[in-house]
């Protein structure tokens, strides 16, 4: 047996992934900082979306500068990921959060005192990189400071605070931007993460406990370089190529990442024979629980990205919802995650295993298809109460699912490559919530082309006082809802008019109806391709073990 293989058995043998000398009794103050933290993160990525206006107005941002300020921050985010997984097991995985978080930290205030379009987007891009190297470090310092009997209960506060800060963004938005505290707009939104980051950085170096491979692993540099071009031609595409109505390079790009990822996999053989040092400990997907646990979690996450991108589209941009109004609707949601989540790994978890999952899935699927139910029989007169149930359902089914899934999938990876395994499972979720919104997103776009036609074909004929005119606003609908740009008006809206007033209301009126329609209708559509997409995950959740083998609650 070689030197390797000797120290790899002997790591295996270690026991629970805590340090000899028991368990870090600040380890609950640490937990604190971490869930803030990524409370942090996920909160920046949702709140921008609220302050688009105001960048708008305040820098003359473009269509393309303002799609650059999201697409910007995922990009660096998931390309960085497994990377930023890897370093913390090679420097300290306290050394790399911090180091991770002063970094938000700065990149947010690049933000907040932004003085042109394109430093804005510049330090978005700084953002997501560090945003990149402090995230992993959150599931390799629970995993290994935490004894395993804490460990389920742990990832429960974890996937619930995600489950919260998703629906948190656009509500806490809309409040700071009304509120404009010292006049400063927009830029509220990246001052707030301030004094959080801060208070996380001194209460970070005081209470949590440095940790890494206890075996000396050296930096992949070129997997580095094979792993963030292989992501970058992959996820580029999949975020632009809608919008840009699918050019030749999103197509090429998609294509050209096939051979780039095969080759990192070639080489990370390769450097796992040579110097046992790889980026990605490839034997990880070797793990049951773990190479099943990444598949669905892939999977899963195109659920609930898709379903926000659609659900906020047909709010705001059907209903004419304000961003407030749709985020104070999100609260069942923000509410059922946390609940059920912390009862499933302390309660049902324990008692039924895989079959928690199934019933989350299945809570999930119940929600969709009665959202989708309510949707299509209230029409434009839907209110925030009609959504309670749905929304509940979708928020404990999500609890119930992701919160055990998690701690079931880092369950059996030894405590030398937390930092890889976090990397490759927060990778996982970036690159499904990508998927999610590229596949559930043109489902809603083509849909809402296709749907446009129909729901003039159903309004105008009941309107006597455009009858004149029903060819012409009919096409009009039509372009307006198979443009990549909604905002932007085709020419066949400009070209309608009217002499009479009352006639000029009423074509205003029909187009509303039509509009109102055509996002329900689509809206509904969405919802049933996300409820086949959850349908798939169940029949990946058969792959994983019906029970746990180690994971336990306090």
């Amino acid at each position: 047996m070689s030197e390797e293989a000797k120290s790899t058995t002997a790591e295996a043998a270690l026991g629970p992934p805590v340090a000899a000398d028991g368990p870090d009794p600040k380890r609950w103050l640490a937990l604190i900082v971490l869930l803030a933290a990524t409370f942090m993160d996920l909160l920046d990525v949702n709140i921008v979306t609220v302050a688009i206006p105001g960048i708008q107005e305040d820098l003359g941002a473009s269509s393309a500068a303002v799609q650059a300020l999201n697409v910007g921050y995922t990009l660096s985010f998931a390309v960085t990921l497994i990377t930023g997984g890897r370093l913390g097991d090679i420097f300290g995985r306290k050394r790399a959060f911090l180091l991770g978080v002063a970094g938000f930290v700065l990149a947010s205030a690049l933000c907040a005192f932004a003085p042109s379009a394109e430093v804005l987007v510049a330090s978005r891009v700084l953002q997501g990189i560090a945003a990149a190297i402090m995230v992993p470090q959150v599931l390799a310092i629970i995993y290994v400071t935490f004894p395993a009997a804490e460990i389920g209960r742990v990832v429960g506060l974890y996937a619930s605070m995600i489950g919260l800060a998703i629906v948190a963004g656009p509500l806490l938005g809309g409040v700071l931007i009304s509120w404009d505290p010292a006049d400063l707009g927009w830029r509220t939104v990246f001052v707030v993460n301030l004094p959080f980051g801060v208070a996380a950085l001194i209460a970070g170096s005081m209470w949590m406990r440095e940790s890494k491979s206890p075996r000396a692993i050296r930096l992949d540099l070129v997997g580095m370089v094979l792993v963030t071009t292989g992501l970058l031609l992959l996820l580029l595409p999949l975020l632009r190529g809608r919008e840009l109505g699918w050019p030749a390079w999103s197509i090429a790009s998609l294509i050209a990442s096939a051979p780039v990822l095969v080759a990192f996999v070639y080489y990370e053989r390769y450097k796992t024979t040579k110097d046992g040092s790889p980026l990605v400990v490839l034997s990880l997907f070797k793990i049951r629980t773990f190479g099943a646990g990444v598949g669905a979690q892939l999977l899963f996450s195109c659920i609930p990205a898709g379903f926000f991108l659609s659900w906020t589209l047909y709010l705001q941009g059907g209903l004419g919802w304000s961003a407030l109004h749709t985020g104070l609707t999100a609260i069942p949601f923000s509410l059922g995650v946390p609940i059920a989540g912390n009862f499933a790994v302390r309660k049902l978890f324990p008692l039924y295993g895989r079959n928690c999952l199934f019933a989350g899935a299945l809570l999930m699927m119940a929600g969709l298809l009665l959202y989708a139910w309510i949707a299509d029989l209230a029409g434009d007169g839907i209110t925030s109460w009609h959504a309670v149930v749905p929304m509940l359902l979708l928020g404990s089914g999500m609890g119930m699912l992701l919160a055990p899934l998690t701690g079931m999938t880092i369950n059996d990876v030894e405590p030398r490559e937390a930092g890889a395994a976090s990397g490759l499972i927060n990778a996982a979720g970036q690159l499904g919530a990508a998927l999610g919104v590229a596949v559930i997103g043109a489902i809603f776009f083509s849909g809402l082309a296709s749907n446009a036609g129909t729901q003039a074909d159903r309004v105008l004929p009941s309107i006597p006082a455009v009858a004149s005119q029903q060819a012409e606003i009919r096409a009009c609908a039509v372009d307006a809802h198979s443009q990549a740009d909604l905002t932007a008006v085709p020419e066949t809206c400009r070209a309608l008019g009217a002499d009479d007033p009352a006639e000029q209301e009423a074509i205003g009126n029909a187009l509303a109806d039509i509009n109102s329609g055509t996002f329900t209708a689509t809206f509904s559509e969405a919802l049933y391709w996300a409820s086949a997409g959850l349908a798939a995950v169940i029949c990946l959740l058969f792959l994983l073990p019906r029970q746990p083998r180690r994971l336990g609650v306090s």
